[in-house]
């Protein structure tokens, strides 16, 4: 028992376990704190628990909380960033595999932890102060590149992953809360193009988007968001580099055969009646229809259906007809050359690492934001000739690997159907554990999702 009360068994210890760890990180800057574990076991020249006083063995009530506090502020951190950080599924994007109300862990070790862009940041926060509307969160004064160390496994096709949302390099902070800058820009230009048609003034889609540029930043605070500190969205990954995309009347193709079937993806239709309305919590008890998923009255209703709910739906008696929805609504790459919709897209090749493509000016939609943006190259297009650094290029080498996530409801959700490929700096984590279940639609305790608790997700 001696040896155990040991300084030199603490202080071993504590060193092998940061040795791992700075092994693990595979950052050798890492090695500078080892002098300084030493001297809290050993020499203790420096007094780095300032907030006690040196030499007491009983301390205050007070020091005794503030340590125990900096003690698990820093415990909770290290856990958040290397191993899993809890997550709410906020919105119904997910239905019927993930529901508004679980609450769950995502996993940093599934495909490695990703080390910090912005170290500097308030502990339990993500990008904006609470209570505040735009307040930063953290501190840009140290900017570390991309890095993701060793974890327990890489990703595959139909997991569910959590990621820093793409297009929120950029957001407007409105009164609604904060909005994609680039969504709300073409808004914005198709407005400003419809208002010009509808008064028979010839404009072009580039005279649009200037204008609406123009708009958006003369009357919106516009603010830059680091990768780390972008909204995290939370989808299902049907796209893995090398793999060629394409979706017909809204069924998805992979590499030329239908996607894995996944009982909880759902899509819209419209559904006619002979008169007898609907009830929403007699839905809700047959079929398991949400409220936010009740639309129509009277003939005419309008839900977002899996396989298994349509079936049942079909069974009922007052249940005249059935259509699914379609939608013609522009979708990435939002390009004349690409006239993609919702439900018909493609097909589309997913950026791999190392991987070269001859660029042109047809397929230069695809790739610009990841050669501009993503990957950080001045991109520019000059007299029908594409730039890359200043330096004419007629072909380029992806750096990262991509992937394609989307919404297992896949009539309601924000996907890269509208912003595109994820890279992989953006990857979180792997959506790992249900630990909590509530429904909205109810009160406690009935909103609690018995059957929904302490399950692993797949």
């Amino acid at each position: 028992m001696d040896v155990l009360r040991s300084k030199w068994f603490k202080f071993g210890v504590v060193l092998f376990i940061y040795l791992l760890w700075a092994l693990w990180v595979e950052s050798w800057w890492l090695l500078l704190g080892v002098p300084i574990i030493y001297d809290i076991y050993i020499s203790k020249k420096v007094h780095w628990a300032f907030w006690k006083k040196k030499g007491v063995e009983k301390q205050t009530k007070v020091v005794e909380w503030v340590d125990a506090l900096i003690f698990a502020v820093i415990a909770a951190t290290l856990i958040r960033m290397f191993f899993f950080e809890a997550y709410t599924i906020p919105t119904s994007s997910m239905e019927k595999s993930m529901l508004v109300g679980d609450y769950l862990f995502v996993s940093k070790v599934a495909y490695g932890p990703k080390l910090p862009n912005t170290p500097l940041a308030v502990p339990f926060t993500h990008h904006t102060l609470p209570f505040t509307r735009n307040a930063k969160a953290y501190s840009e004064a140290i900017q570390w590149p991309y890095k993701r160390i060793a974890g327990t496994g890489e990703m595959k096709r139909n997991d569910i992953v959590v990621f820093n949302f793409p297009a929120g390099d950029t957001v407007v902070i409105g009164a609604d809360g904060s909005d994609d800058y680039y969504s709300l820009l073409r808004s914005k230009a198709n407005s400003i193009k419809y208002q010009a048609d509808e008064k028979g003034i010839a404009i072009t889609p580039d005279k649009a988007m200037k204008l609406a540029r123009m708009d958006v930043l003369q009357n919106n605070e516009i603010i830059v968001r680091p990768v780390d500190k972008r909204e995290n969205y939370i989808k299902r990954c049907v796209g893995m580099p090398g793999d060629v995309l394409e979706m017909q009347n809204s069924l998805l193709y992979v590499n030329g055969e239908p996607e894995e079937k996944h009982d909880g993806v759902q899509h819209q239709y419209w559904i006619k009646t002979n008169g007898t309305p609907f009830f929403r919590d007699r839905l809700k008890e047959v079929i398991g229809l949400s409220y936010s998923d009740f639309a129509g009255t009277g003939q005419d209703y309008w839900f977002y259906l899996t396989d298994d709910m349509l079936a049942k739906l079909k069974a009922m008696p007052n249940v005249v007809s059935v259509e699914k929805v379609l939608s013609d609504e522009e979708i990435f790459p939002y390009s004349s050359r690409y006239p993609w919709t919702r439900d018909d897209f493609g097909p589309l090749s997913i950026p791999k690492k190392g991987e070269t493509v001859t660029l042109t000016l047809d397929n230069l939609p695809l790739y610009e934001r990841i050669i501009g943006v993503y990957e950080e190259n001045k991109l520019e297009v000059k007299d029908s000739v594409i730039y890359i650094n200043d330096q004419p290029s007629t072909t380029y080498t992806f750096r990262m690997d991509y992937y394609w996530m989307m919404g297992d409801n896949r009539h309601n959700s924000l996907d890269s159907r509208y912003w595109g490929f994820v890279p992989e700096d953006h990857i979180v984590g792997k959506a790992y554990f249900i630990w909590l279940s509530l429904d909205r639609d109810k009160s406690f305790p009935a909103n609690i999702r018995w059957n929904r608790m302490f399950r692993f997700i797949h």
